[in-house]
């Protein structure tokens, strides 16, 4: 999926401009159709389409017939697929909404949110709850305002409003009332709501007008889903947090987020050195200047105040440390296991020195006593299971060399 979106990312802004140009030719296509009488040719196409004298049963749709094959041209038809593939590529790119929400949005999902601080009016898209049955807002954008508005002004009727129409839930398998769709168009005599199988159609026929093609030379293909993905891609990219992403996107844990995130791998190495060079400049210059001899003798000298009786204390640099008893409390402490008789004699020391205290009454003493007992036996625990380790010997489940031999000399001699 990540080599999937990283294929189409980058012919995204040709698939828009296309859509768009195929949109606008058919509109001005249908337009001079319309200005011309039936049977003459059209303005603007060279003498090859005619406008067709089609007979009364079609009603009010616009043909054209090709004068060098005789074929009809459904003007109409035309106009409307271009109009809608490009509605449909310019919402999902613009939200990065499922293909259920976009044929879920209605004349109403467009609601206001006013500042606090300014008072100012701030547009919002109302997605309807659907894979997670959560609704959400997303702020309108002006590029998907307009495309809005074009939907509205094609949608509408004399009256001013959007009709309405019933649609049917391929998911849910319902029917829901009559609402002012925004994805709906006009059949016969009816109005019909798009299905999931017709926007994969627009998809379709949009991206064949492109000639796009994949890196095997294959047509290059689209679904609704891609354009999540990349918008998704793209708010990351940005510097979009992905926690703001999940609430945005609807995806119920963040995991889901960044699973759209297709990472380049040199994005990877200049957001590393973003992050190296903003670090840098929080931290103190005097930090990345050349050590002086003081400096650099402490650093070694670290190395060398690490070493006590029993072992190694491995403690980091420029950290203190209390060694002797209190240093077998350390997890941090690796024991030599040459020194292991000393440790033994703090082990009978402590011990002796723990009964002393109860017996005397010295409770003061006993818990801080009981502590340093019980690290001096975990690291002679750790001491006894070192050479345990060291000389057994693990079955990997591998062939001897004596039976791979065989094999060979077995399958030699059958040749």
């Amino acid at each position: 999926m990540d080599q999937r979106t990283r294929e189409r990312l980058p012919v995204l802004p040709v698939l828009v401009r296309t859509t768009n140009d195929r949109r606008s030719a058919a509109a001005r296509l249908l337009a001079a159709a319309q200005a011309t009488e039936p049977g003459e040719v059209l303005d603007g196409t060279d003498g090859r389409l005619r406008r067709a004298i089609a007979p009364k049963t079609i009603g009010r749709l616009v043909w054209a017939g090709d004068v060098a094959t005789g074929k009809w041209r459904n003007l109409c038809y035309q106009d409307d697929e271009a109009f809608w593939a490009f509605a449909t590529i310019e919402v999902l790119r613009l939200t990065g909404i499922r293909c259920e929400e976009l044929l879920e949005l209605s004349h109403h999902s467009i609601t206001e949110y006013r500042l606090l601080g300014t008072g100012e009016l701030v547009p919002l898209l109302q997605i309807a709850p659907s894979k997670t049955d959560t609704e959400r807002l997303l702020l309108v954008s002006p590029e998907l305002a307009d495309v809005r508005s074009v939907i509205f002004q094609r949608l509408r009727s004399h009256d001013g409003s959007v009709p309405l129409v019933v649609s049917y839930d391929v998911r849910e398998k319902i029917w829901h009332p009559p609402m002012p769709l925004l994805f709906q168009r006009g059949i016969g005599n009816e109005r019909r709501t798009f299905t999931p199988s017709a926007v994969r159609k627009l998809l379709i026929n949009a991206l064949a007008a492109t000639g796009l093609a994949d890196a095997n030379g294959n047509p290059l293909m689209f679904q609704a889903h891609d354009f999540r993905r990349i918008f998704v891609m793209d708010a990351i990219m940005s510097g979009l947090p992905p926690h703001i992403d999940q609430i945005i996107f609807g995806n119920k844990t963040i995991d889901t987020t960044m699973g759209y995130n297709a990472v380049y791998p040199t994005e990877t190495i200049e957001a590393h050195r973003s992050f190296v060079a903003r670090r840098r400049a929080t931290r103190p210059s005097e930090e990345f200047r050349t050590p002086t001899d003081e400096e650099w003798s402490s650093f070694l000298a670290h190395f060398e105040k690490r070493k006590v009786s029993v072992g190694t204390c491995a403690r980091e640099f420029g950290s203190p440390g209390v060694h002797e008893h209190a240093c077998v409390r350390r997890s941090l402490l690796r024991l030599d296991p040459a020194q292991r008789a000393r440790v033994e004699e703090i082990h009978d020391n402590l011990e002796a020195r723990v009964i002393e205290a109860k017996r005397e009454g010295w409770l003061g003493e006993v818990e801080g006593l009981q502590v340093s007992y019980s690290g001096v036996k975990n690291k002679l625990a750790q001491i006894n299971a070192t050479p345990r380790r060291e000389n057994t010997a693990t079955e990997l489940g591998m062939s001897s060399f004596t039976a791979i031999g065989g094999q060979v000399v077995a399958v030699v001699a059958e040749k």
